[in-house]
């Protein structure tokens, strides 16, 4: 059964948001005899992860109400590679969209070196949210940091947390064909925040 682990590898020089420095990966290590022990500082929002509607609107729900039934599904993985700048509703027209979908955007971001951070990353516009929108999906993943990018007031995320659509970001889908796949994204289990890590892993077939 072919298996593929789509996460971030977490390490102190992989990308953060924007390349802020206070975002990376601080592992303080202290070795006692035989006994090593690490304790880790990691931004919910570096590597791999999962928001919540807490992430982008006040007083929104927070990570514990997204229950892992929702994150244990089929999906599909679409190959927007093409795209230069912003995913449109028009660039997603070409696909099967259905409703209850869970999409994974796979986007020339999943090319770029994992440990600098790309300004110009393809993103999904609003207008391509409304779209998504429209056609009731379930969740969305997308192989950057960030949905959205250069967009005032964040209307991406803002428009999909209000539907209860889940996003996840910080995907790596350069070795993964477009088509269907069985996930598991397997989330810490955070209680009160906006966010949460995830390992993701893609199965060709049903593992259960």
């Amino acid at each position: 059964m072919k298996l593929y682990d789509i996460s971030m590898p977490i390490h102190p020089n992989m990308q953060s948001w924007e390349d802020i420095q206070a975002n990376k990966p601080i592992f303080d290590t202290d070795t006692n005899a035989h006994v090593t022990s690490t304790t880790m500082t990691l931004n919910l929002h570096t590597g791999t992860h999962i928001d919540a509607p807490l992430h982008m609107i006040n007083d929104a729900d927070t990570f514990e109400t997204i229950s892992i039934e929702k994150l244990v599904r089929q999906v599909k993985v679409v190959d927007v590679t093409e795209v230069q700048d912003g995913i449109t509703s028009k660039d997603l027209e070409a696909y099967s969209i259905n409703e209850n979908d869970f999409l994974l955007l796979k986007t020339k971001n999943s090319y770029h070196s994992s440990e600098s951070f790309d300004f110009d990353f393809i993103y999904l516009t609003e207008d391509g949210a409304d779209y998504l929108i429209e056609r009731e999906i379930a969740g969305v993943g997308i192989d950057t940091l960030g949905i959205e990018r250069s967009q005032e007031g964040n209307p991406t995320h803002r428009k999909i947390f209000r539907q209860q659509i889940i996003i996840m970001e910080g995907l790596r889908l350069a070795e993964v064909e477009a088509g269907e796949y069985f996930m598991v994204a397997a989330p810490l289990h955070m209680v009160g925040t906006e966010a949460a890590p995830a390992r993701v892993l893609l199965f060709e077939e049903k593992p259960f």
